[in-house]
């Protein structure tokens, strides 16, 4: 008993680890953009267009994802898609175009496309369900580690060695980390049963269910996956991109500093998420009256940003910075309010469809702002009123995101 307690633990904190690369390698384009520019002299669609291609090729996963877990297993298939991205992160290293970058890019999306929903399907058959609430919401916590990763420390490691030698070393750190899971993890232990006496019984039916076609006829699925589509689509536009030459280019820090207030918007949603949640279970006893303000606080945010001067109070970008990362965390919420609006029989493919309208969130805002910049703003680099109109348009994307949002249906608990 103790070495399956000693191998579950095991199998979570490696799963963790490969969450974190996920979050790594979505949030890295930030800031290395300078980099790029100045090296391979990348226009904003491009950037908008490498940095979006992990989103779409991760989307576009989450069906493949969702019909072939349960058949070939966690352990081989987040070894196979892991050993992808090793190949993609190399690729991405070694790239002289666009074209190759974007190569890279896609394969780490797809190669990353299972490290969440593998893991939360290893929880449900090595631990009881009376824990997969704590450590599902601990283990989208750890992965904000990544992204702190993609902030400073990737700052500091490329002045060191370089952005190409630091995906290279990373790319070796996830070979070794996914060889380990490989050799430890199992899909589920001897006594499955015992743990958890249901699990292969509900395994089976989240892939055999009903699947997405009687959730399109459902408005509240339209509605909160809309909801997740611009909440997380700004969210990581904003922090795998556009953060960067923002604060770079038209607020005029440097690299390292704009590196710090990516770091300390990663905190802000470590510490958000679960207060986040805490408060719409235990407090307000509802789903809407947490995520609607947290979308407001995050557009009145992102609008006082566009209009701050150039060299602003550091202390108050870091404090709107913190914000921006804590009240994002309300979004999280979104998949628990999809979930209680959704059949029972029907929640394995609510959670699928609305993972692939968050990462599509992504994927379109990143490469749609690059594009709209180069369309109607051509001359290289965007210019700093540019980039001040770009987190406008986030703001009152947001503020139009929320009032769509009143027209959910909300299920108050006491």
């Amino acid at each position: 008993m103790n070495l399956k307690k000693y191998r579950r633990w095991s199998i979570y904190l490696i799963s963790c680890l490969l969450f974190v690369f996920s979050q790594f390698y979505r949030s890295s384009i930030a800031v290395i953009t300078p980099n790029l520019i100045e090296e391979l002299h990348f226009d904003p669609e491009e950037l908008g267009l490498i940095s979006a291609a992990f989103f779409y090729a991760f989307a576009a996963m989450q069906i493949p994802v969702g019909l072939y877990l349960d058949r070939v297993g966690a352990r081989f298939f987040m070894t196979a898609l892991s050993l992808l991205a090793v190949v993609g992160a190399i690729v991405f290293a070694y790239g002289q175009s666009s074209a190759v970058l974007i190569t890279g890019r896609v394969l780490l999306g797809i190669g990353m496309a299972c490290n969440l929903m593998g893991p939360l399907k290893l929880v449900t058959a090595w631990f009881s369900p009376a824990y997969f609430a704590t450590l599902s919401a601990l283990f989208v916590s750890v992965g904000t580690a990544g992204n702190i990763m993609a902030a400073t420390p990737l700052v500091w490691l490329t002045s060191l060695v370089g952005w190409r030698t630091t995906f290279v070393l990373f790319a070796l750190s996830n070979f070794l980390i996914a060889i380990l899971f490989f050799l430890i993890a199992r899909d589920s232990p001897d006594d499955a049963a015992s743990i958890h006496p249901t699990a292969k019984e509900n395994m089976r039916s989240s892939s055999e269910g009903n699947g997405l076609k009687p959730l399109f006829f459902r408005r509240d699925y339209w509605l909160i996956s809309l909801g997740t589509f611009f909440r997380y689509g700004i969210y990581a536009s904003v922090q795998a991109l556009w953060a960067g030459p923002f604060l770079i280019v038209a607020m005029g820090f440097s690299q390292l500093m704009t590196g710090n207030l990516l770091f300390v918007m990663s905190i802000g949603l470590i510490i958000g998420s679960p207060v986040c949640g805490w408060i719409s279970d235990r407090v307000l006893f509802s789903r809407k009256q947490v995520i609607i303000p947290g979308l407001v606080i995050m557009a009145g945010i992102l609008i006082i940003l566009s209009l701050l001067p150039t060299g602003a109070w550091m202390p108050i970008l870091f404090a709107l910075f913190l914000g921006f990362g804590f009240f994002s965390g309300s979004g999280q919420i979104m998949y628990a309010h999809i979930k209680e609006r959704m059949p029972l029989k029907n929640a394995g493919a609510a959670m699928t469809g609305i993972n692939f309208f968050t990462m599509m969130g992504g994927a379109f805002f990143l490469h749609a702002v690059g594009w709209a910049i180069k369309e109607f703003y051509p001359g290289g680099s965007p210019a700093p009123e540019v980039l001040r109109l770009v987190f406008a348009f986030f703001g009152g994307s947001l503020i139009l995101t929320a009032l769509i949002y009143l027209l959910t249906v909300d299920i108050k608990r006491s």
